[in-house]
Formats: C-alpha cells, sequence, structure tokens
C-alpha cells in the first residue's frame, strides 16, 4: 500500500498515512478539524539498462543531429611542401 502525505491548511499539521488506491482521501484533520490537503514529493525512480536514453535506440549512421562543421583548410599541393624527411636530407647536402 503506498504512503500519503497530508498537511492540514489551518493548523499545519503533518502526517503520513497509508491508503490502498481505493480509499477515499482525507479531508478533516484529526488534530483540530481543519482541512486537509495532499502534499505530493517527488518518486525516487532509477532506470537502469539500455533503452532509456534519446542514443540508445538509434542507428549511429541514421542520427538525426547534424554533424559538426569541419574546418575550412587550404590545402597547398604535395609537390609545393616537401615532405619532412626529404626536407631534412636536402638541408644536409
Amino acid at each position: 500500500m503506498p504512503t500519503y502525505a497530508y498537511a492540514c491548511k489551518d493548523c499545519s499539521h503533518a502526517f503520513d498515512i497509508q491508503q490502498s488506491f481505493s480509499d477515499e482521501s482525507l479531508t478533516v484533520c484529526p488534530e483540530c478539524g481543519g482541512s486537509l490537503r495532499k502534499k505530493f514529493n517527488s518518486v525516487g525512480v532509477v532506470f537502469k539498462g539500455s533503452g532509456f536514453y534519446r542514443t540508445d535506440s538509434r542507428d549511429s549512421k541514421t542520427s538525426s543531429t547534424v554533424p559538426a562543421a569541419k574546418p575550412e583548410t587550404t590545402s597547398t599541393p604535395a609537390a609545393a611542401t616537401p615532405a619532412p624527411a626529404a626536407a631534412a636530407t636536402a638541408a644536409a647536402s
């Protein structure tokens, strides 16, 4: 059975109670007879395994993200720039 948290609007009395899903919500404070409100808390959920993330169910080839633009490079012809080994031998001669 789930545990529900209630707080009184009049006297601020707060308490937790176990109730079935089919039980009616409490409306009267047991301390002062004022009206109650149900408090909602965050639920501790842990997603384990694959399939919970955006990238888990996608093929790497059909990604919906736009690929990053490649930086522009200026290319020089191979003949204009000597290879490092050839430059070292030419300087040694």
